[in-house]
């Protein structure tokens, strides 16, 4: 190969890599669609003649790889939190008070932008090269898909260092969207080759990034905004707009309609103003997200179980249609929680065909005054269950039936006890022996995020229940096969798949055997910060309910019903009946293969102060915590380390007059890069 050729290559993926960045985020392009992809074309020939010039970061790249087999998964290293949601402007003033009160300052100073309706992704560079995306997945676990991620021309495969140096890691969050006119295009083609056509365009996004194809996805309309970071190495920001500001010098495309250092008033008034603009935009939006612009209040105030405290989902107005209801039935949930739900005259909503919707509890029937036969407005909100907005009294014939809760179990006919908590009334069955309960228990547990046992779907988990051949958890590594073939829907193949899916599903991780357990206000994120709080399940049950509260991010309520649960001698003798099945219970390191007994951190107490350098405070916490340390925010006797960065104000003083061990941040630097 000459250099003239090896100069061309070079040349060319300069070029188009240039000019995809002015099309897709620029949104100023210098030559044709037609220029574009004569460079392309001629691009893909030399790479194929001489493999050697080819790059992971080459426009070529974008083409699609050889499919996979199955999606790995991977760990984010800052979970993916979810939103908490605000459905009207008291919600967002409940919010902002929240969070004066907890920073005892009034001056806090919001970005706003469009709550974008797509998927989000997290890509993660190390030293400015793409090497791998994930899914939200569960918030913790993503599903990696690299190779689709590849195929957006939005997404840059290399950033740009014209304006600041690329630090050596970087996770970038945004969100994978397809435009309206992008989406219309893409079903008028799959109605001309007689394929299924999607019901939205975040529905298209989502099955487009979860081809095992990376070639199909390469043939969908992609697009992509960033909204934010994960675990940032080597560069910090002030503000969340800063931070905005540097992921567009590294070449990402940044929402043009985001709104920084504005105030409560000024938000809501964005928020009206995102209204107007929302039927003239290309792409589908459903509300708004305000975030403190602070970033160092962003770290004061920490996160919930499952949300951030610093950032808020404005939802806009459903969208809503009227339907019948033709009967109301009563579910019983697996905590004994019996949920009213209306059977509607099936009608589409947003897109999607709505049956059923939840009337949430006897007081919501009251206060709207549902019943059987009514005319109801429906709403449905992106993925959240349909709910009955009100009733169309003046539909009324006056042959509709008026509802009331049964005071007997409609599944084990059991007493039906009422319980208070928030101002509603719950109406629970309290027979733990009831089969609605012990079917949805047995359905949690084998699920995909716990036990993960293909081929025990619900009308099979029923059948087993119903046919007596489950009575607890434990049964499910006892099921007899010469049993499950005399079974509706269970042939001999089948039968072996699911003998041998409960045989692999033996060995389990102390996370996911701990959510399996469907312990009340115990999901998965808890589930995690318990599993890497103790070593071994015995830990767990030896722990007091005061041991559980001193993990940061678990709660009193969680607390309670943990130790609850493992207090209870019927409980105990199905895990004993679990482990004797053979069942393995392994916990993932926190930190290293090293016994995290070991390292310096582990079950101790440490307090951050000043400005770290080399990471943030958020993730210099994550960090203590995956060491086993507990986290805490103000110095006292019982604290052990305070980890000091620059400008460390009054808590370094009174460390030092307690005697608290005091750690300068090339120490930390160093202790952290020994136990990672």
């Amino acid at each position: 190969m000459d250099d003239a050729i090896k100069k061309e290559a070079a040349r060319l993926q300069r070029e188009l890599t240039e000019h995809s960045h002015r099309y897709h985020v620029l949104d100023d392009p210098v030559i044709s669609d037609y220029e574009y992809d004569m460079m392309l074309k001629r691009l893909v020939e030399i790479e194929r003649a001489f493999p050697e010039v080819s790059s992971p970061t080459s426009p070529t790249q974008r083409i699609g790889a050889p499919p996979l087999s199955a999606f790995e998964q991977a760990d984010h290293s800052i979970p993916m939190l979810s939103l908490d949601n605000a459905f009207n402007d008291q919600d967002i003033l409940e919010f902002h008070n929240r969070i004066v009160k907890r920073l005892n300052r009034e001056d806090i100073l919001y970005i706003a932008e469009p709550k974008l309706d797509g998927v989000a992704v997290e890509l993660a560079y190390e030293n400015g090269i793409l090497v791998q995306a994930t899914t939200r997945g569960d918030g913790i676990t993503g599903e990696v898909i690299t190779q689709n991620v590849r195929t957006i021309r939005s997404i840059p495969l290399k950033l740009q260092e014209k304006k600041r140096k690329c630090p050596p890691r970087i996770e970038v969050r945004g969100e994978v969207i397809i435009r309206r006119s992008a989406f219309d295009q893409l079903n008028k083609r799959r109605l001309e080759n007689q394929e299924s056509v999607f019901a939205n365009p975040r529905n298209a996004a989502a099955g487009s990034l979860r081809q095992l194809d990376s070639k199909i996805t390469t043939t969908r309309p992609l697009d992509f905004f960033v909204y934010g970071t994960g675990l940032m190495q080597g560069i910090s920001f002030h503000h969340q707009s800063q931070l905005l500001a540097a992921l567009k010098d590294f070449g990402f495309p940044v929402n043009p309609h985001i709104k920084a250092g504005i105030s409560l008033d000024q938000v809501l008034t964005f928020y009206r103003e995102l209204q107007v603009l929302r039927e003239g935009l290309a792409y589908e939006i459903d509300g708004m997200v305000m975030k403190v612009d602070d970033i160092s209040l962003q770290q004061q105030l920490g996160e919930k179980i499952k949300s951030p405290r610093w950032a808020m989902a404005y939802k806009f107005p459903a969208m809503q249609k009227t339907t019948t209801i033709k009967d109301i039935i009563v579910q019983v949930g697996r905590t004994g929680t019996l949920t009213p739900v209306a059977l509607l005259e099936s009608i589409s909503v947003g897109g999607v065909m709505v049956s059923r919707a939840t009337l949430h509890n006897e007081d919501e029937i009251k206060r709207k005054d549902i019943r059987i036969g009514d005319t109801a407005l429906v709403m449905r909100a992106g993925d959240v269950i349909p709910k009955v907005v009100k009733i169309i009294k003046s539909a009324r014939t006056g042959t509709e039936i008026p509802f009331e809760m049964p005071d007997h179990c409609p599944v084990c006919h059991s007493r039906i006890e009422k319980f208070r908590l928030d101002k509603t009334h719950i109406n629970k069955c309290v027979n733990s022996a009831c089969q609605a309960q012990l079917k949805e228990r047995v359905r949690h547990f084998v699920s995909k995020k716990a036990f993960d046992i293909d081929g025990l779907g619900k009308k099979i988990v029923y059948q087993l229940v119903d046919e007596g051949m489950i009575r607890s958890f434990a049964d499910v590594f006892s099921l007899d096969m010469e049993k499950l073939v005399t079974l509706d829907r269970m042939a001999d193949k089948s039968v072996g798949n699911l003998i041998q899916s409960i045989e692999q599903s033996k060995a389990i991780s102390l996370r996911r055997f701990v959510y399996a357990l469907g312990i009340d206000h115990t999901g998965e994120r808890a589930a995690k910060l318990i599993s890497e709080r103790f070593l071994t399940l015995k830990d767990i049950m030896g722990a007091s309910e005061k041991d559980f509260e001193c993990i940061h991010g678990i709660g009193p309520e969680t607390a309670a019903a943990v130790c609850k649960f493992f207090s209870n001698q019927e409980n105990m003798a199905i895990i004993d009946a679990i482990t004797l099945s053979g069942v393995i219970i392994t916990n993932e390191p926190p930190s290293s293969p090293d016994d995290p007994g070991k390292t310096l951190f582990y079950n101790k107490r440490m307090v951050l102060t000043g400005t770290l350098q080399t990471l943030t405070r958020n993730d210099a916490k994550r960090q203590l915590e995956k060491l086993g340390a507990v986290v805490t925010a103000g110095i006292s006797s019982k604290t052990d380390f305070l980890v000091a960065g620059e400008n460390p104000g009054s808590k370094l003083e009174k460390a030092r007059k307690l005697g608290v061990e005091i750690i300068d941040e090339a120490r930390f630097t160093l202790l952290l890069k020994e136990y990672s």
